[in-house]
């Protein structure tokens, strides 16, 4: 596995403008499908754009190409969506990190596919995040340590399983060992204490989420 970082960049509404910001230079970009014209307002090219490109429209498909984009196309009917598509190409790569930029949208069932493809195992072997609109998501294998802002508001949500041996330092209501359940509320409204939290799971994967309004 390499120290590289992919910068995925979602169709749809385009992300707030703090995620943009936060985009570093050298990080590899992947635009999935209208996200072409999301991902133009990145320092870093775009270096591959992935989808069935039916809300991308043929002259910024066209523009990417003569600049060099690789252009992936998969058909409109298919099993997969095209941020799993993006996220699969992503792996290829080997990166150390992966971060996935997206806006809400009107979509929510792309919201909520989003969220379980997250969490899906096949990524477990990589640090994945994304901002959401004005949200950050972090995904929990094992334990991540989170920079943060005192009294600023996080949820945990188990998912596809039962989330074990839930533990946390630097949150205001504390879980020692706790079994997370898919589906509970229990983990939704803690709050940093300080600068840092940690987050640690046994057993299962949780999404830590940041809403981002204040406390």
């Amino acid at each position: 596995m390499s120290d590289r970082v992919v910068v995925v960049v979602a169709g749809g509404e385009a992300p707030h403008a703090d995620a943009v910001q936060a985009v570093t230079a050298d990080a590899f970009v992947i635009a999935v499908d209208g996200g072409l014209e999301h991902a133009r307002a990145l320092e870093p090219d775009i270096a591959l754009a992935v989808g069935d490109f039916d809300s991308a429209s043929p002259e910024t498909v066209r523009s990417a190409e003569e600049a060099g984009v690789r252009i992936e196309r998969h058909l409109v009917e298919k099993d997969a969506t095209d941020l799993e598509l993006a996220l699969n190409a992503a792996l290829d790569l080997r990166p150390q990190r992966v971060i996935v930029l997206a806006g809400v949208g009107d979509r929510l069932d792309h919201l909520f596919s989003a969220f379980l493809l997250l969490a899906s195992p096949q990524y477990a072997n990589v640090e994945l995040d994304a901002h959401i609109g004005r949200a950050r998501v972090h995904v929990v294998h094992e334990e991540r340590k989170l920079s943060g802002e005192p009294r600023e508001l996080i949820s945990l949500f188990a998912m596809h399983r039962p989330a074990e041996g839930v533990r946390t330092e630097g949150l205001a209501y504390p879980l020692d060992g706790d079994t997370l359940e898919p589906g509970s509320s229990r983990g939704v409204s803690n709050v940093f204490v300080g600068e840092s939290a940690t987050i640690s799971v046994e057993q299962g994967v949780l999404l830590a989420i940041r809403p981002g309004t204040g406390t």
